[in-house]
């Protein structure tokens, strides 16, 4: 079982226009909208993948309604916590002559604290003993800080894994509870150690230090590196390095497909080495489809099979 938690979802939107020109008028050639943010990106990915997912989000208004409405047509279980106001948008703008990506972010109303409270009740009422609880994503504005850390802490005294990529002050926190895995891209670890990520033995670093922020021997850092694969510092130790010689044109939420076809592989008893394969096959395979956390599931294992990852 994984429980996703989806604190602040969104209304995913992605235009697609020949060439973006600043201050003209475009007129998209494709559109695409999904229920995402990266919690749900996560949960859509895994449930995919043939995980047992439950999707714990905070959900709001019409959005929330509409959002309720894709998680179950596309099958997704969900625990959803209701109030007021109106769950956030965010639009991507995919340049077809540049093959470049822009970016427009909601922040999202404020959370009650007794929603979120009512919102953490339920994914501790969710989750089981022996499974996995990701934490994706930015928490809403309202939240306590100190949230995530919170939820970590109690999940694995339940013996419940966890697995946070998330940035800045909640994930400083967040590490201070141990989750079992922190995954971040090179900007998020340059963020928060304060070290260069970009050389790969610079990530490689970055990983080996997340780990032992996390606590050490049992717990993995992972560092994504976009193009040049990732990096991790597995429970045991050992350094890996991933690569996969496969681009697609829609990246938007493969860094979330990615958690999920990790997290969907060691949850069914996979070695880390297999599951780092799984996890770059499901981030291909996203990348390759218009829509967050879209993917094929038989184009995903095809691209496993194609992913080379080495001990380094």
């Amino acid at each position: 079982m994984i429980v996703c938690l989806a604190a602040n979802p969104s209304i995913d939107k992605l235009f697609e226009i020949e060439r973006l020109v600043k201050g003209d008028i475009h007129r998209p050639q494709g559109f695409v909208q999904v229920a995402g943010g990266k919690g749900l990106n996560v949960a859509r990915s895994a449930h995919t993948l043939g995980a047992d997912v439950i999707a714990a989000a905070l959900l709001r208004g019409h959005a929330g309604k509409w959002l309720e409405e894709q998680l179950s047509a596309e099958g997704v279980r969900s625990a959803s916590v209701w109030c007021h106001g109106e769950n956030r948008s965010s639009l991507s703008v995919a340049d077809r002559e540049t093959g470049s990506l822009t970016e427009f972010y909601e922040r999202g109303s404020v959370v009650p604290s007794a929603a979120w409270a009512e919102l953490m009740q339920t994914v501790s009422e969710a989750w089981v003993k022996g499974g996995w609880l990701t934490i994706s994503g930015s928490l809403p504005r309202g939240a306590p800080d100190d949230g995530y850390r919170d939820l970590v802490q109690e999940a694995r005294e339940a013996g419940v894994r966890v697995a946070v990529d998330a940035e800045g002050d909640r994930l400083r926190l967040a590490l201070e509870a141990h989750p079992d895995i922190v995954k971040v891209n090179q900007a998020e670890a340059r963020e928060l150690l304060g070290v260069p990520t970009a050389r790969r033995e610079e990530a490689l670093a970055a990983a080996s230090k997340l780990r032992d922020l996390a606590g050490g021997d049992g717990h993995a850092g992972l560092v994504t590196r976009g193009a040049e694969g990732v990096v991790v510092a597995a429970p045991d130790g050992t350094l890996f390095e991933g690569m996969l010689y496969v681009r697609g044109r829609y990246p938007v939420g493969s860094g979330d497909a990615f958690l999920a076809g990790l997290i969907t592989s060691l949850d069914r008893g996979e070695p880390w080495d297999a599951s780092m394969c799984a996890a770059l096959g499901a981030a291909t395979a996203n990348a390759e489809i218009a829509g967050a956390g879209k993917l094929d599931r038989a184009r995903a294992v095809e691209l496993a099979e194609e992913a080379q990852v080495r001990i380094v």
